[in-house]
């Protein structure tokens, strides 16, 4: 059940910011291997590049790469947080009753790295997809994918296997270390705040239930 409430929170989120990745994609790729002043500037900032984008292709190009985006967040945070939750109700991330810092780090780091490499050929197509628009506001490398399996045949055929994991070895480190830091900090934070709702339930009395007994007789 973990894995698959943590699945689909992330498409959740990711319904609503893709969007901004077709444009941070499409302003990545502006200018690829070229000098400053040698090629157009379709997209002058973010709001611009949101009016472009809208204007020449229409709306739905936001949401260009959406399909491959929803499937690289169920199962990268799918993966990642499940598994983290699943190390966690086992309690390896505690020493003596406690979080660890070393042991959540150490769960995170490793979650995040099962994610990212079994997400990584579905995020690889999310931004061939993004970078595709029309040619006179065209920037990168244009691939001519028809779709998400379409490109999956497309780079296995001229890459290999092994294309598919094409940058997976800048993806993993990235997603382990922000992966170690987010769910070590949560953790942390989760104990700490169950401590202060602990000790402020003392103060006020004792934890409901636990108070003085009631007499049988009025």
């Amino acid at each position: 059940m973990d894995f698959l409430l943590s699945g689909l929170a992330a498409c959740g989120a990711c319904l609503f910011t893709n969007p901004l990745e077709v444009v941070k994609t499409r302003m990545q790729l502006q200018g690829e291997m070229r000098s400053r002043g040698s090629y157009p500037v379709h997209y002058r900032n973010v709001f611009h590049a949101f009016y472009t984008i809208g204007r020449v292709e229409g709306l739905r190009a936001l949401q260009k790469g959406l399909v491959p985006g929803l499937i690289y967040q169920f199962f990268m945070n799918g993966v990642r947080l499940g598994s983290y939750a699943a190390i966690e109700s086992a309690g390896y991330i505690h020493t003596d009753g406690r979080v660890s810092t070393r042991r959540s780090t150490v769960a995170g780091a490793l979650s995040g790295v099962v994610g990212a490499f079994m997400g990584s050929p579905i995020y690889l197509v999310k931004t061939h997809l993004q970078s595709q628009s029309m040619s006179s506001i065209a920037v990168g490398h244009q691939y001519k994918h028809q779709g998400m399996m379409h490109a999956l045949s497309v780079i296995h055929r001229e890459h290999g296997i092994m294309g598919l994991w094409r940058g997976a070895s800048a993806a993993v480190p990235r997603v382990s270390v922000g992966s170690a830091a987010q769910l070590s900090t949560f953790s942390l934070t989760k104990e700490i705040l169950t401590d202060l709702q602990h000790t402020t339930l003392q103060s006020a009395g004792g934890f409901p239930g636990k108070g003085k007994e009631r007499s049988p007789h009025p």
